[in-house]
Formats: C-alpha cells, structure tokens, sequence
C-alpha cells in the first residue's frame, strides 16, 4: 500500500471541496477557503497548515505556493513536490498509524496512544490519572465514535 503524506491527502480533499462547493479557481478565493479548512484542521493536518502559514501562529507565509498553482488545477501531488522544496518538514508529515478499536486490547496500548483516539475524536479525558481512566472514557464515547467498533467488541 502506498503511504500517502498529508501533504497529499490533506490537499486532494481540499481541491475537491473547493469543486463541490463551486469555489472560484483564484489564488485569493483559494486562501480564503484554505484558512478556513485549517481553522477545522487537527493533528497532523493542522501541522501541514501550519508550515503552508496558514494558521494564525504560522512563522512562514508560504500559503500563495498551494492557492496559485491549485487555481491553475496543478495536481496535488505536484504542489506538495514544490513545497518540498520549500519545506522538507512538509514531505516528513505521515498519519499515525490507525488502530482498529474493533480488535486492539486497549489494556496493551499506551496511555499516549490511548490519549490519541480521544483527540482524534476531540474529546478530552478531564481527572484522567490511571490508564483505565482513559480506557474507560473510551468505551464510554466509543458507541458514539466509533459505533462499528462497538457493536463488534464483546468487552463492551
């Protein structure tokens, strides 16, 4: 399977939002949608946003290397070659490896990864000090998340 960045993912979504939505292809309608598709932006993807300087903290202000040669429809995979050039950091952005919460033993994974599903979710695990505190905030969110999940855990 080949191993898509962000960079890649993270643009072909927006290139197609931007089509389903009628956006106009011009280099400032393009960098108006893309500041708002950041503001929603978490993890991984809101790092890409960040190196393109399309977050409010963003040092670097590169964002006209993404709006110009996507309102010319260059393919994504070309623009996120250009940004390498750019930024190397860019390219380096991977996913994190999805767990299947329908067969992992949250009792075998860490309180970091344990952590990670809850903000992939954007939930907060709030006076979570033991590692069951977290594994039971899961279970208790999980129904709503990730329903598939638990319909197909027995330990639920």
């Amino acid at each position: 399977m080949l191993m898509f960045t962000v960079c890649v993912t993270f643009l072909g979504r927006f290139y197609q939002s931007l089509k389903d939505n009628d956006v106009e292809f011009t280099p400032a309608s393009i960098e108006k949608e893309l500041l708002k598709s950041c503001k929603e932006a978490k993890g991984k993807e809101n790092r890409l946003c960040y190196y393109v300087g399309a977050t409010s903290d963003a040092a670097t202000k590169i964002i006209n290397e993404v709006s110009k040669p996507m309102s010319h429809h260059i393919p994504v995979e070309k623009i996120c070659e250009k940004l390498k050039k750019k930024d190397s950091q860019i390219c380096e952005l991977k996913y994190d490896k999805q767990i299947d919460l329908s067969t992992a033993d949250l009792r075998k994974l860490r309180v970091k990864e344990l952590r990670r599903i809850l903000d992939d979710w954007g939930e907060t695990c709030k006076g979570c000090a033991e590692k069951s505190d977290f594994i039971r905030r899961i279970h208790e969110l999980m129904p709503k998340y990730a329903p598939r999940a638990a319909g197909a855990r027995s330990d639920l």
